[in-house]
């Protein structure tokens, strides 16, 4: 049953995750986190994080992550958590696959018509709230959190938050470099507290 719920919770996000894998990571976590509860924020937030940092698209690392998180949550072993990640992956590209099939036969016939290009001029606000909506959900307590209960972590975690904006932004520094001074940072600090 489960697997079932996996498979159409993911088709669906894949399905309106316009933006890509970032753009996804809201919908994500409020089918999984929040309707579901098949893992918890502080999961989650692992989740994003391991995704980020490990090759392909955010979108998918997650969904392969969550299916197995959710199922190792649910009591399964490793061999059904790993079929709960192959089909969170399988579901989450699907949407993706026949869109593409149908856009290509299509888009080739029709992409000067008004219309056509009314809509994929109007996609563009819409991946712009979803990667805006990723940003925020980033924001929260798991990752930075209380100023008044940690201080210290709330201000090093603000601090690496703008250094490494910054650092993107600003200097066009290479993310992965950043993820990678960012984790030497963090972990030299809490390694010394």
């Amino acid at each position: 049953m489960i697997y079932l719920k996996l498979f159409y919770t993911f088709f669906k996000i894949g399905l309106f995750g316009f933006g890509g894998g970032y753009g996804m990571l809201s919908l994500i976590q409020n089918e999984v986190v929040e309707k579901s509860e098949w893992i918890t924020v502080q999961q989650f937030t692992d989740i994003v994080a391991i995704s980020q940092m490990t090759p392909g698209p955010i979108g998918i690392n997650s969904a392969t992550y969550v299916g197995y998180e959710s199922l190792i949550n649910a009591g399964a072993g490793t061999a059904g958590a790993v079929l709960g990640s192959l089909v969170a992956s399988f579901s989450v590209m699907l949407p993706s696959f026949i869109i593409m099939l149908l856009i290509t036969t299509c888009l080739m016939k029709y992409k000067d018509h008004q219309a056509v290009k009314f809509v994929l001029s109007s996609l563009r606000f819409v991946v712009v709230g979803l990667l805006l909506a990723a940003v925020l959900s980033l924001l929260s307590v798991e990752n930075f959190g209380v100023p008044g209960t940690d201080t210290l972590q709330f201000a090093v975690s603000i601090i690496l938050f703008l250094a490494s904006f910054v650092a993107t932004w600003k200097f066009k520094i290479n993310p992965i470099r950043v993820i990678i001074i960012a984790g030497l940072f963090g972990g030299v600090f809490y390694t010394l507290l």
